[in-house]
């Protein structure tokens, strides 16, 4: 077995991957205060060809330096939006006709691997700030809520971590139920 080199990739132009088939899913980003995490997030939507990011409230906004250090780039090919209150975003996404879900422990969540994405929705997922989770004013407006099943100590990821897990787990669940 040999490593592919770049080349080899078949990595598709920023024009190419605007116009391609989206997921439809979008990222909202709740509170999140790692520039790191931030970029993480944009390389992670760019790799699964999300629809677009929201950064709400904190969370810094490209162009960053600090950001850009861990997105490699993918602030150019992700589309992305800020809204200075997390609410009113969930607001205008609910407008908009997504399905808001928020990636948190709580009562009721359901376990990832038990949820069940329908094929003909739109959704939003939410990720929280690093410390508080999802806010609660915005756990107050969702429709559902997903909890990632933890068997450990810490019953804690890093929220890179946690987004790496479910956008995986869409992705194979939307992509499957299209073929």
């Amino acid at each position: 077995m040999q490593k592919l080199k770049l080349d080899e990739l078949n990595r598709v132009s920023v024009d190419e991957f605007k116009v391609q088939e989206k997921l439809p899913l979008t990222v909202v980003l709740d509170n999140v205060r790692s520039m790191h995490n931030v970029g993480s997030i944009f390389r992670t939507s760019d790799a699964f060809a999300l629809e677009r990011i929201v950064l709400c409230g904190i969370t810094g906004q490209p162009p960053h330096r600090e950001i850009e250090k861990t997105a490699l780039g993918a602030t150019q090919s992700v589309e992305w939006s800020y809204f200075e209150n997390t609410v009113d975003a969930i607001d205008w996404l609910k407008e908009n006709g997504k399905v808001i879900i928020a990636v948190e422990q709580a009562n009721n969540s359901i376990v990832l691997d038990e949820y069940q994405p329908d094929i003909n929705q739109r959704y939003a997922l939410i990720f929280g700030n690093e410390v508080n989770g999802v806010s609660e004013d915005v756990m107050k407006k969702i429709d559902d809520c997903i909890e990632i099943p933890q068997f450990g100590t810490k019953h804690s990821f890093n929220i890179v971590v946690s987004a790496g897990i479910v956008l995986w787990d869409m992705f194979s669940k939307l992509k499957a139920s299209r073929s």
